[in-house]
């Protein structure tokens, strides 16, 4: 039973703190942010929340340092919102796989293009074989 109530703390993590940060959370420096994993220790004293952020590297970071100094703010909003005895201690870790997603998307575009433009080059395309006799 342990396991159902952390799996259930990490949903109401991810879906309360995104409704947080986008609703609640005033910092400049926070841009467009997606909340897409949260892992909490099996004690559930403290909460890892990953975070993937649109823009420049300069901007992530930006980001990041806002959300780390609006963590008190953030886990005191969630413990208004969530009645438990003890709010996890919450700590924002940046989360590089929809980037490393994105990246693999663009390269298979960029073979798909190449593969495009090369188009009538070499045998057997358009559905004709060579074959070795003559007619």
């Amino acid at each position: 039973m342990p396991g159902v109530r952390k799996e259930r703390l990490e949903e109401l993590l991810r879906r309360e703190i995104s409704d947080i940060i986008h609703r609640e959370v005033k910092d400049p420096r926070i841009g467009f942010v997606t909340v897409t994993d949260a892992e909490v220790t099996g004690d559930l004293s403290y909460a890892k929340v990953f975070v993937s952020v649109l823009g420049t590297a300069e901007e992530q970071a930006a980001t990041l340092k806002g959300l780390n100094s609006a963590t008190r703010f953030i886990r005191g909003e969630f413990g208004q919102r969530i009645k438990l005895r003890q709010v996890p201690e919450i700590s924002f870790r940046f989360d590089p796989s929809v980037q490393h997603g994105a990246r693999i998307h663009e390269l298979l575009e960029q073979i798909k293009r190449e593969e495009g433009a090369e188009g009538g080059q070499g045998p057997g395309v358009g559905g004709q074989e060579e074959s070795g006799a003559d007619p």
